[in-house]
């Protein structure tokens, strides 16, 4: 028997790894497969939160769920497969829910506190999932198998952070004072750093990133104030 044969190639995306897999089955399930194959991934979210990649196989998936190695193994080749495709599904549910809240915006006040709020929803509440990304994310660094896929979910969630910023300088009437990676970079951080903070047993992490985004998106668009008012104010009193 051939050595690795249903190792999943480094550079193979989730959509190919699972376009590969499902050749297995004929073309007229091709889609039903692809949609149980979802169905999985959703379901083992919960378990790969808690478990974290280093602490996950199949197997070890399967027997914190309700379903067996031999049914997950079928529709994933392997965890990576299975983890990747459980936090893509998340991720992209994650950029509707802030995509809402721009559009249902009017004002700067109303985008600002919707932002806010759906920041801090989502820590309290999905605070494991965002972990598992990153893991996933870090992970990235070391292991091949990720990257790609980890790259086009980060830029799916930077594309989504420079909407709500253009949503904000439409709202203001002035440009972001950074470009769209360097933005993405900061909220991601403050996010990531609130994460840490919650997970520890911190009762302020939540409000505390809550005042940062607050004052980090103020100053983003605050009109830029001439500098030399004041020192001609100063020569003209001398």
């Amino acid at each position: 028997m051939e050595a690795g044969r249903h190792a999943a190639s480094p550079e193979m995306t989730t959509h190919q790894r699972a376009k590969k897999h499902a050749e297995r089955v004929p073309k007229a399930r091709v889609d039903k497969f692809s949609e149980r194959r979802a169905e999985l991934g959703e379901a083992a979210l919960t378990t790969l939160a808690a478990l974290g990649y280093a602490r996950t196989s199949l197997r070890e998936i399967a027997q914190n769920s309700e379903f067996s190695h031999g049914v997950l193994h079928y529709y994933f080749s392997d965890k990576v497969d299975l983890i990747i495709c459980s936090v893509k599904q998340y991720k992209a549910r994650c950029v509707k829910r802030y995509d809402h809240a721009v559009e249902s915006a009017s004002t700067f006040d109303e985008l600002m506190e919707g932002f806010l709020q759906s920041l801090a929803d989502t820590l309290r509440d999905e605070g494991h999932v965002h972990r598992l990304w990153y893991d996933l994310r870090s992970q990235a660094l070391f292991e091949e198998a990720f990257r790609t896929d980890v790259v086009q979910i980060d830029k799916s969630l930077e594309d989504m952070i420079w909407r709500i910023m253009s949503r904000f300088a439409e709202l203001s009437g002035e440009p972001p004072g950074m470009p769209p990676s360097a933005t993405y970079a900061l909220f991601d951080g403050l996010f990531q750093q609130a994460l840490l903070k919650h997970l520890s047993g911190d009762a302020k992490a939540i409000a505390d990133m809550q005042a940062d985004v607050r004052q980090s998106i103020t100053r983003l668009f605050a009109a830029s104030v001439p500098k030399a008012a004041p020192a001609a104010a100063r020569k003209r009193r001398a």
